[in-house]
């Protein structure tokens, strides 16, 4: 059974449910170690493209599929055969398989790549050097690695870190710093910089710019500014929304401050698969206050053709501040001036 994003992971205050991160604390240490050692044996292959792997140092919740798309878009429009590559978590496929959308739905391939698969061709497997290969044999010239960070099987050609740069309060994106139980970490934060070649941090529409104090964490690595921003205006009348995501709430933050009259919210664990039942309970809430439904774009895939026709999808879409300095940094790593000759 999947279970909701503890919003306590994201605040900093070692007091904050002290007795609950001590009690989780040295199920982290087990969850660190294990992906210390497994990056540490493993030896990458290399798939005979460039390998761009898109990744965080937290357990969901920062922006990297957005990145990721925005990333292949970049690629194929300056004329590079760019391929998305994801482990499909979710999905029932073990892959390699290149994902199809008109056949493939998120209990098949997972609800991210399909995402993927609206802009560029996409694959899955559970086996990264596998689905590498399958896509390099199909004309990849560079693979796009959705996740990548905590999987040492390809040599990548630049990892990026994508990190929500939303702070407020006390609120805080790596939390108090603590791993997996105990805290939001995928691995201690020093350790995950040290394989980083650049920092994405994203931020919302209504956040003018990062946090002084979280751009320092970064040191030296280049730090490129994105935005999440809505393909649309939110439909217009009440609405109730959900979100079944890792921070639910910044769906409801965000439709609030793109002007959507909401009127309730109703958050679902991270990958939610909606069943009936959960639609009935939505619409009844709609009922309610004789509003519409409205939910992300992830959360819409997961939905049966029948369910979405009674929901609207708000999309949104990630933008680099600057984009020809961003295209420029990846043209310079993988090797290419066309990203540079494109701008």
């Amino acid at each position: 059974m999947k279970l909701n994003t503890p919003r306590w992971w994201y605040v900093r205050d070692r007091d904050h449910a002290r007795v609950t991160r001590s009690l989780l604390k040295p199920l982290g240490w087990i969850w660190a170690g294990a992906t210390a050692r497994k990056i540490a044996r493993t030896i990458p292959v290399d798939p005979g493209c460039a390998v761009i792997s898109v990744g965080n140092l937290t357990v969901g919740g920062s922006g990297k599929t957005p990145v990721t798309r925005e990333v292949l878009r970049l690629l194929r429009a300056a004329g590079i055969e760019a391929q998305g590559l994801s482990r499909g978590y979710g999905g029932r496929l073990e892959g390699p398989v290149r994902v199809d959308p008109s056949v493939h739905t998120a209990a098949d391939v997972g609800d991210e790549p399909l995402m993927l698969a609206q802009g560029a061709p996409a694959w899955i497997s559970r086996d990264r050097v596998a689905g590498a290969r399958a896509a390099a044999a199909r004309g990849a010239q560079a693979l796009v690695l959705d996740d990548g960070h905590q999987n040492p099987a390809l040599r990548k050609s630049v990892s990026l870190i994508v990190v929500d740069g939303e702070t407020r309060g006390d609120e805080w994106p790596f939390g108090d710093g603590s791993v997996f139980p105990s805290g939001p970490m995928r691995e201690p934060l020093k350790a995950g910089l040290a394989r980083a070649d650049a920092v994405v941090v994203m931020l919302p529409t209504d956040v003018e710019t990062a946090d002084p104090e979280l751009l320092a964490v970064f040191g030296d690595l280049p730090v490129f500014v994105a935005r999440l921003t809505p393909e649309g205006p939110p439909p217009t009348g009440p609405q109730v929304g959900f979100a079944g995501i890792a921070k639910p709430w910044k769906v409801e933050r965000s439709l609030k401050a793109a002007g959507c009259d909401l009127v309730d919210f109703v958050p679902f664990p991270d990958h939610a698969a909606y069943r009936p039942e959960d639609l009935k309970f939505l619409q009844d809430r709609a009922a309610i206050y004789d509003a519409g439904l409205v939910t992300t774009e992830k959360d819409w895939v997961r939905l049966t053709p029948d369910q979405r026709t009674r929901v609207t999808a708000w999309p949104v879409v990630a933008r680099f501040e600057d984009e020809p300095a961003f295209a420029a940094f990846l043209a310079e790593k993988i090797g290419t001036d066309r990203l540079q000759s494109a701008r």
